[in-house]
């Protein structure tokens, strides 16, 4: 196995993992580690989300985000919240850079196509 598939197994297994501890840890039993949970799903997300070719990572890593937000307020826990507003932006940033570069690709292969 190459390096870059070594890594992308492990993000993967970090993913099923966190995906297993919010079966245990709901939101209305302990709701801190449950943002903290869906902060770290959306975090590797976001390194899955930079290694593949498509969006999908990316946009679970926002609803991940998000989601934890809703626990993770500025008036509670600030820095948890900047955190995840961090990884958030990330996540947005990294999607409108893959957005754009499929746009550029598709309009490249037309004018290719025409000539």
């Amino acid at each position: 196995m190459a390096s870059g598939e070594y890594g992308t197994a492990r993000l993967e297994e970090a993913i099923a993992a966190y995906h297993e501890a919010l079966k245990e840890w709901t939101r209305e039993q302990v709701p801190l580690d449950w943002a903290m949970t869906q902060n770290n799903l959306g975090g590797t997300l976001i390194g899955l989300g930079e290694r593949d070719n498509g969006t999908v990572h990316l946009e679970e890593a926002i609803a991940a985000c998000r989601n934890a937000l809703k626990e993770r307020t500025r008036t509670k826990v600030p820095l948890d919240w900047a955190q995840t507003q961090n990884n958030l932006g990330i996540a947005l940033q990294k999607l409108g850079e893959k957005k754009n570069e499929t746009r550029f690709w598709r309009r490249r292969s037309l004018l290719i196509a025409r000539h």
